[in-house]
């Protein structure tokens, strides 16, 4: 029908039902077509790399995807849940980190209901930490935790008091510190896989234990007193080491030198008598060439000291001549 035919409101129905009729032909395959678009659209996923798909099947767990593209059932029979697993996560206490580099800068408020904790001497510490953790089970974190990172910062809060109050304020800035983080990050993860939370903590450190700034003055009189006194000890232990060691090595080398004066005499003595005894023995064997031998042995030694040397006849009956003690004797004398 032409529009050039209408005679009345009649006719222009007639027109609309031909027109909606044509549309009509194509309604059931643009309907189809959406849904099939929709379907794919919710079919596709897409999996980062540090990152793990939990797929849920009418709510329930099915399975777990790795990194990639994988595929669901669409129309909301199957979801999935990308959880980071391999990612690093941290709480803070005490302290709020703005901008990390660097300069890291901090907030400047102030968290004294997370921080001030009571230590075992009953003293009063402003303490500061960092927890880093991270997913170990992305179907326990899913299904049997709501809130992973607020059950972190109760747990660590807990635990860290407690541990604080097992020690003394000075081991708490200084010497116990390591043990303190390690004992921390052992009972946490032991609290967080009773309760089944899929996290694994990473790390527990102390970033600054300062007194209260009320009190530091007081503290840091009460603290140069103590290293004042650890000075004068170490210096007096210092004096004892140099003193003591040394008196003890002299006694001892005092002592081994008599040993050894003792035993040389000893040896020398059983030596000398060994050797009378043996000459004695060839003496008794022989005893003029016994004689002759000591008298040539001691000739040798006083001959080479004489300064002057007479050799006499034995058949000589004076050896006044000999001497001329007239020039050498009385007469200058």
């Amino acid at each position: 029908m032409d529009w050039k035919d209408v005679r009345g409101p009649d006719d222009i129905i007639n027109i609309g039902k031909e027109k909606f009729t044509g549309f009509g032909k194509f309604l059931p395959l643009a309907i189809i077509g959406f849904l099939l678009l929709i379907g794919l659209t919710g079919t596709i996923y897409s999996i980062g790399p540090d990152e793990v798909g939990v797929v849920q099947r009418f709510g329930r767990y099915a399975y777990m995807t790795s990194p990639g593209l994988h595929a669901k059932l669409p129309f909301g029979i199957d979801k999935m849940t990308p959880i980071k697993v391999k990612r690093v996560f941290k709480e803070e206490f005490g302290v709020r980190t703005l901008r990390a580099g660097v300069k890291t800068q901090y907030s400047p408020h102030k968290y004294p209901e997370e921080s001030l904790m009571l230590t075992g001497d009953l003293n009063i510490l402003d303490v500061r930490w960092i927890v880093q953790f991270k997913v170990k089970d992305a179907r326990d974190l899913l299904f049997k935790t709501r809130d992973p990172g607020d059950n972190v910062r109760d747990i660590s809060e807990v635990v860290m008091r407690r541990l604080v109050g097992d020690y003394r304020v000075d081991e708490v800035l200084t010497t116990e510190r390591e043990e303190i983080n390690d004992l921390a990050q052992i009972e946490m993860q032991k609290i967080l896989d009773n309760y089944q939370t899929g996290v694994q903590i990473v790390t527990v450190k102390l970033q600054d234990v300062n007194p209260p700034n009320e009190v530091k003055p007081a503290f840091n009189e009460v603290n140069e007193a103590k290293q004042e006194k650890e000075r004068m000890i170490n210096q007096a232990w210092e004096a004892y080491n140099k003193v003591i060691p040394r008196a003890r090595g002299e006694a001892e080398k005092t002592i081994r030198e008599a040993e050894g004066y003792q035993l040389d005499k000893v040896n020398r003595a059983k030596g000398e008598a060994e050797r009378f005894m043996d000459t004695w023995a060839e003496y008794k064997k022989a005893p003029e060439i016994t004689q002759k031998r000591l008298y040539l042995e001691t000739m040798v030694e006083v001959i080479p000291k004489a300064k002057e040397k007479y050799i006499i006849d034995s058949e000589q009956t004076s050896i006044l001549p000999l001497l001329n003690i007239g020039q050498k004797g009385g007469q200058q004398q």
